[in-house]
């Protein structure tokens, strides 16, 4: 069906792409494979119009094409379902499923009723706790991921693209994406799928290509190749993909949440303690209130009842601003909207929450400003030309070490790392886990949010879970051992859920 040859593509003076090859079969699942910055996004946007090729050839059924445009793949069947949103935030769930394509009544007017019952029903089909008439922008990054599905599904494609898509998905909300997945191949569809989470290869792909620095280096049958090869073939290395940290004891209290409750993210009696030297998870489903607490404790969404401590003090954190000041940060999920100012220089995003640093009499000091963030850059093993690169042409990894980064400049003592190993390559996963294991060392206080419980039981000291806007439990090591993932599933999942699976 899609067949891509020597494909190249150049983004200045970056090589984005140096040899892309793919072919992609009708009714199979393939995946590609690649560190952050091998090329996989890159090539997947040429495949949808989003981007031009420098030179090479597309072949779409045998011939030749060359597509200037989303609209014009979508015209002949490719669709892609974006890492991060391309989604209208003002519009609600059921018009940015329908845009571009709107369901019109004879005098040009939206049938929005029709619209609203058509988007309900699609929900439904897959069972996606999403409401048409809710806005997308009051989304989590999450539940716009799965309006971007809902979209593709709807509009109708003979090949679609998935790129990351259970990126910031919890274990639950995976499997009803691999549902998805295998209803459309099962309809003859091309399924392209880019996912760094190697534990999703055996349930989801029957073929690979692997892309490394920006050409393919191996491709074949998922089947036939054990997992520390593939792992061998995308890095150029040996990696153990599963990270291993010391878990040291942890020391005073730092920040200490009391009673904590909010009025429109509906948080409830919150109240945990995060200690020096110790690494804390936080597990639970989608819309269970993580990232809603990291909010709040942040200073962005206003705490009604309740207050945070810092050393045992009361904070009176108000806004980010007063968060930064009291050495509070806060990596987020959605790095593109709320962690870079993708339009500046990665140098001027590294210094963007301590300008006081690097600051003369009122003016910056450039040359300051440079040696320090080229220095902090390969700490972080960040991939740029300089740092003088703007940061929205960074890959998805790098952009998110841009954002650790930024606050390793601030020299925060707190840290509130919301999902931070999503849309990262299992090199870099292992980079963010060390680092976040030295932070401890020197004594910073970590919550770490995640939604891989295979993460939270290698790197966490002890796992909190949500529920519902509140904390339904906490699971401490016992003797070494990590909880199980059934013991944080039965805290994550609500009560009636839980009794009707037993059921």
């Amino acid at each position: 069906m899609l067949e891509l040859r020597n494909v190249q593509k150049r983004f200045g003076g970056v090589t984005a792409l140096r040899d892309g090859n793919l072919s992609v079969s009708a009714g199979e699942v393939h995946l590609l494979l690649g560190e952050n910055g091998a090329g996989k996004s890159t090539l997947m946007k040429i495949v949808a119009g989003i981007v031009s090729r420098d030179s090479g050839s597309m072949l779409w059924n045998g011939a030749e094409v060359f597509l200037n445009s989303p609209s014009e793949a979508a015209a002949i069947g490719i669709a892609m379902v974006n890492q991060e949103s391309l989604l209208a935030p003002h519009l609600t769930v059921a018009e940015n499923i329908f845009l571009g394509r709107e369901k019109k009544r004879p005098l040009g007017w939206v049938n929005r009723r029709e619209v609203i019952e058509e988007a309900r029903a699609i929900i439904k089909q897959y069972g996606f706790p999403l409401a048409p008439e809710a806005l997308v922008g009051h989304l989590s990054p999450a539940g716009r991921q799965l309006v971007e599905i809902c979209r593709a599904i709807r509009h109708g494609s003979s090949l679609l693209i998935f790129d990351e898509p259970t990126s910031s998905l919890s274990d639950t909300e995976t499997q009803q994406v691999f549902r998805i997945v295998r209803d459309l191949k099962s309809r003859g569809m091309a399924i392209i799928y880019i996912t760094h989470r190697m534990d999703e290869l055996r349930q989801i792909g029957d073929r690979f290509t692997i892309l490394r620095d920006g050409a393919m280096v191996h491709t074949g049958v998922l089947a036939d190749i054990p997992t520390d090869q593939l792992i061998r073939h995308m890095v150029g290395r040996e990696v153990d993909h599963i990270y291993e940290r010391e878990h040291l004891t942890p020391g005073e209290t730092v920040l200490e949440v009391r009673d904590l409750s909010t009025a429109e993210t509906q948080l409830r009696n919150i109240s945990l303690k995060l200690r020096k030297g110790e690494i804390t998870g936080m597990a639970g489903l989608i819309g269970a209130g993580r990232t809603e607490l990291c909010r709040a404790i942040f200073g962005v969404d206003a705490i009604t009842t309740g207050e945070v401590l810092l050393g045992g003090k009361p904070a009176h954190i108000r806004s980010p601003r007063d968060a930064v000041r009291a050495g509070i940060a806060l990596v987020t999920e959605d790095r593109q909207v709320s962690g870079l100012a993708l339009g500046l220089p990665i140098a001027a995003n590294m210094t963007l929450a301590n300008v006081e640093r690097i600051s003369r009499f009122g003016f910056l000091d450039l040359v300051s400003q440079n040696k320090l963030c080229t220095d902090l850059g390969k700490t972080m093993s960040l991939k740029a030309a300089s740092v003088a690169q703007g940061a929205g042409t960074l890959s998805g990894g790098n952009q998110q070490k841009v954002v650790i980064a930024k606050w390793l400049f601030r020299q925060a003592q707190v840290f509130l790392f919301d999902e931070p190993t999503r849309g990262i390559d299992i090199g870099a996963k292992t980079e963010v886990f060390e680092l976040m294991s030295e932070l401890a060392r020197q004594g910073a206080a970590i919550l770490m949010v995640s939604s891989e419980l295979t993460e939270l039981q290698h790197v966490a000291d002890r796992i909190l879970v949500m529920r519902q806007g509140r904390i339904s439990g906490e699971l401490p090591r016992i003797n070494g051992a990590s909880p199980s993932q059934e013991q944080i599933m039965k805290l994550a999942v609500p009560e009636s859920t839980a009794g009707n699976k037993a059921a």
